[in-house]
């Protein structure tokens, strides 16, 4: 049961008469593989004016723990739980075990097991509306509409062109829902331009509708291809050419400068895989830098968005009342589906022109910009998204509204994607059903109130499990287990506090504490229904 705090209650009574029952309306946005690094408010030097402006209003979380993919970390979101009792274990033509009926294996958000975050709320009274990047199912019975949105627009799968149609494989059905039927992509229409445009017009639908609004912008962007319209083709020339090494350090001491990560940080060590920029041809890095300057582009692009989101609100006194959640949703991407050996690179090759330079970020073209440039976006961190390290979890968050006691400031307090669920339940003043497997995240509503200084205690335990990929975290301390195929001797232990960067592995030090998170792992990744190669 979520029960209201007497601060976060006293915050809620404190709504603007005009706030449907005294309830905040929510905006919850979601940037697709945003980088850590990313964002004008951590010091980058990507003009991010409206998102930055969000965290003066608000708090900025500089230790939010997304999940290190795309549709698990949605799968927790929604759910406020493991990814596996979400039936998320794997995300779509990843590695990893499939065996039909397998429970947490399904690849869609099972609502058999588990209570989703817009059927609760919509029972509760809100409206709902949805669009964007959905990537928990690919049938109406696993749709937007299905899991409780009233309203929707979405691509079922993990992305696609921004200008058309074209997915990143071949389908027997569109690529997209509208409500409660399949949909065809307005062609010509630019992805955060139709999102946007979407949402605001559901909002004017409704505007005579005294409910309070529940609404999930969840934008494409900077998810590859990195495609932009004409217009922003060239906002950033020029300005990568020192390249994606130089960039990394840039990056580390521009995060230091804001106050993002604590000025006695180090940088982790540089990936010893990636080629170091000095030692490509001009033309190599010609085609590195245009990359970047795309992705900053798109970035660009994205923040504009948001800022006509919000200048609705203001503009129609819906701003004071509104919660309104900035995330990513995992860590910088590297994956080049369009190169020899990618998941999708034969249909990307045959719909995609992958070459003309001069055609790099136009409709048609397919553009990425590998880890070498998403390793600079993670500079704290380790690797990248798909890997369980922190350069893998951890992503920009802010929360501002009305709700939310601390504004202007940064906080290291650690919160993870399914904090964020029952955060939202408890401002709503709603509850978790007692028939669904109960939530694994905390409400952090007390802690937005200024009540409490943490939002989890030392005990707390997190798990995650995907592609033979681990980690269990306790406090400070963490295992994480990189190697493939899956096997316990590969588990390295990190203090996250001394070590945020995961530079020493403790095992040897710590034999002690390396077997007493061992046997947490054994019984959580058990009861959480973790299947690996030896249990099958």
């Amino acid at each position: 049961m979520i029960r209201t705090t007497a601060v976060a209650a006293l915050l809620l009574a404190s709504l603007s008469p005009g706030a449907a029952q005294d309830r905040p309306n929510i905006l919850l946005i979601i940037a697709d593989d945003l980088g850590y690094a990313d964002l004008g408010v951590h010091g980058s030097d990507i003009r991010t004016p409206n998102i930055d402006a969000l965290a003066d209003e608000g708090l900025l979380f500089t230790q939010f723990h997304a999940s290190p993919y795309c549709s698990t970390s949605r799968a927790m979101l929604f759910t406020g739980n493991n990814n596996h009792v979400a039936g998320v274990g794997r995300q779509s033509l990843t590695p990893g075990p499939v065996i039909p009926g397998l429970a947490g294996y399904e690849n869609r958000l099972a609502i058999e097991r588990v209570a989703v975050l817009p059927q609760l709320l919509r029972d509760a009274g809100y409206r709902t509306y949805f669009a964007g990047k959905w990537h928990l199912g690919e049938t109406l019975d696993s749709s937007p509409w299905a899991a409780g949105f009233e309203r929707s627009f979405a691509i079922k799968f993990g992305g696609g062109s921004h200008f058309s149609g074209v997915g990143l494989r071949d389908t027997s059905s569109p690529k997209y829902f509208r409500d409660n039927a399949e949909a065809n992509w307005p062609n010509g229409e630019y992805s955060t331009d139709f999102f946007t445009n979407t949402l605001i017009g559901y909002l004017e639908e409704d505007r005579g509708d005294e409910r309070p609004f529940f609404m999930v912008a969840a934008y494409t962007s900077p998810h590859w291809p990195l495609q932009v319209p004409d217009e922003d083709l060239d906002l950033y020339a020029g300005r990568y050419d020192m390249g994606y090494d130089r960039l990394r350090e840039l990056n580390f001491e521009r995060l230091k400068a804001a106050g993002v990560i604590p000025s006695d940080s180090d940088l982790p060590p540089r990936n010893p895989d990636i080629a170091p920029f000095a030692s490509l041809s001009a033309e190599q890095q010609r085609r590195e830098t245009r990359s970047m300057e795309l992705y900053a582009a798109m970035i660009d692009n994205l923040d504009r968005h948001v800022g006509r989101l919000l200048d609705y609100l203001r503009g129609n006194d819906l701003h004071d009342d509104t919660l309104i959640v900035f995330m990513s949703d995992n860590g910088a991407a590297a994956e080049t589906p369009n190169v020899l050996g990618g998941v999708f690179h034969e249909y990307v090759r045959e719909h995609y022109d992958i070459t003309a330079y001069e055609l790099m970020g136009r409709k048609g073209s397919f553009v990425t910009y590998g880890p070498q440039w998403a390793e600079a976006g993670s500079a704290p961190f380790r690797l990248r998204k798909g890997f369980p390290s922190q350069g893998g979890l951890v992503s920009p968050m802010i929360m501002a509204g009305p709700v939310v006691e601390r504004r202007g400031e940064f906080t290291d307090a650690y919160m993870t994607v399914m904090d964020i669920m029952p955060t939202l339940l408890e401002l709503a003043r709603t509850e978790y059903p007692q028939d669904k497997t109960p939530m694994l995240g905390e409400s952090a509503a007390a802690f937005l109130a200024g009540e409490e200084e943490a939002i989890h205690d030392s005990e707390y335990v997190t798990v995650f499990n995907h592609a033979q990929r681990s980690f269990l975290r306790q406090g400070d301390w963490k295992l994480l287990s990189l190697g493939q195929p899956f096997d316990e001797r590969n588990f390295e232990l990190f203090n996250l506090a001394d070590d945020p960067g995961e530079t020493a592995d403790l095992s040897e030090q710590n034999p002690g504490k390396r077997e007493e998170l061992l046997k947490l792992w054994r019984d959580h990744r058990r009861r959480l229904g973790i299947i690996l190669p030896q249990d099958l």
